[in-house]
Order: structure tokens, then C-alpha cells, then sequence
């Protein structure tokens, strides 16, 4: 019987299937309600607002630099910025940087919505006990062809086994001078605002180079990881459209 215990136990971590991880862990976070609805928020003394309606979405960002009203737009139809409400002319070069500043910040506001993409893939990785609790590590990658403009960047979730929240992520990117840099973020501060889960982090990167993203985790509980930042998200407000 404790032979037949311990041969299930592992069958479980070997036969896991990341999609339904996965989806389980947006359904738990509030799931369809993502996907029409009105969500606006403070981050950093920017104010950002996200409408998604039926395949439809329009993710802004408001601010006022030393100049004027800035306001910018991304949405199905592409990246525009304003000022004072006039649209004004980018080059491709800044409507890619400021496209992907205010996908970004949306992006981690509302995880794990979006992680079941056309685009995305899935590998489970490991069960891993972090803190005493058992997580599910996926790792997502992206394609090319609708992976964004930072495709070949790479995710790790850490999905708890039984509430199926994510409590840790990783991920890894360009530096400027294209080095590869990594960051692990730690969940806290949890809340549901009409039913719809938001969280804060705290930002963490290594502190010597020689990393990979995959053992950050062991990193974190051997306090190999320098807190960075804290990602706050303030004056939450959610409507969830008809």
C-alpha cells in the first residue's frame, strides 16, 4: 500500500497537464468576467485603464510629463499616442518601446488572463515545494507569429496545487546591451474586486549573474534573490460589462 501511495504521488507530478493548469488557475481568478470588462487602476502615479468586450480591447495609460496630457492607446487597431487629445506622430521605433511599456504593466495586472493564448505554449516542469506548499512549475514560451515583439522572452508560473493561484512567477529578458536578465516576483497582498483576483509583487532579481531562469525558485528560499521593487497596484476599480 505505501509502495502504491508513493507510485501515485509521482504519476501525479509526471501526468499533469499544463493547459488544464492552466485554465483552472484563470478560472479561479475570475475567468470569463476578464474578458468583458472595465478595469482601471493606479500604478507609479499613472493611471491606466483597460476595456476588453468580446474579443475587443482598448489598454490606456494617462500622465502628465513636463509638457502636457499624455495619453496612450493600444488596442486592436495598433499603438497612438496623444497629447492634450491631439494624436501626435512616432517613430517605429518609440511606438514599439511605449507600445510594449503599456502592454506590459496590463499584462502582469491581470495574470493568469491571456495565458491560454493561440500563441502560447505550456511545459510542466516539476511539483515543487516552496514555503511548504506544493506548486505546479509551468514554463510558457511564445511563438513568433503572435508572441508579441518580445516572443522569445520566457515565463515560469508557480501554480498552488490546491487553490490553483499563482503565487511566484519568473521570467527572463533582453537587457540593452542583450545580455539575458531575470526577474521572480512574489505574490502578496491578494484581493477580488467584483469577483475578479488582483495581486501585488515583490520584484526580485539575482544577486550574481550566473543564473537560470528554471532555479530561481531554489535562489528565492536560499536568499540568493535581491528585492527590487514592490508592485503595487492602488484605487482598483472593476465593471464588468454586459
Amino acid at each position: 500500500m505505501l509502495y502504491n501511495c508513493k507510485e501515485d504521488a509521482s504519476q501525479e507530478r509526471t501526468t499533469a497537464s499544463p493547459e488544464d493548469i492552466i485554465k483552472k488557475s484563470i478560472e479561479v481568478a475570475g475567468g470569463d468576467l476578464f474578458d468583458h470588462s472595465d478595469i482601471n487602476f493606479d500604478f507609479r502615479d499613472i493611471h491606466y485603464r483597460a476595456l476588453r468586450n468580446q474579443g475587443r480591447y482598448e489598454l490606456t495609460r494617462h500622465f502628465e510629463d513636463s509638457l502636457s496630457e499624455v495619453k496612450d492607446v493600444l488596442s486592436n487597431s495598433g499603438f497612438e499616442r496623444f497629447r492634450d487629445d491631439k494624436k501626435i506622430s512616432l517613430s517605429d521605433s518609440l511606438t514599439s518601446l511605449y507600445s510594449n511599456s503599456v502592454n506590459s504593466v496590463h499584462y502582469f495586472s491581470v495574470l493568469p488572463y491571456s495565458l491560454d493564448g493561440k500563441a502560447v505554449h505550456h511545459n510542466y516542469l516539476e511539483l515543487k515545494t516552496i514555503n511548504g506548499r506544493d506548486y505546479h512549475k509551468i514554463k510558457v514560451t511564445f511563438s513568433e507569429e503572435g508572441g508579441g515583439e518580445d516572443f522569445d522572452d520566457v515565463f515560469i508560473y508557480w501554480i498552488d496545487k490546491d487553490s490553483f493561484y499563482i503565487d511566484y512567477l519568473a521570467y527572463s529578458f533582453k537587457e540593452i546591451d542583450d545580455s539575458l536578465g531575470f526577474r521572480f516576483r512574489e505574490a502578496y497582498n491578494a484581493r477580488n474586486i467584483k469577483n475578479l483576483r488582483f495581486v501585488d509583487y515583490k520584484n526580485y532579481k539575482p544577486v550574481t549573474p550566473s543564473a537560470a531562469i528554471e532555479v530561481l525558485d531554489d535562489m528565492f528560499m536560499t536568499d540568493q534573490l535581491q528585492l527590487l521593487s514592490k508592485i503595487e497596484l492602488e484605487n482598483i476599480q472593476v465593471d464588468i460589462l454586459n
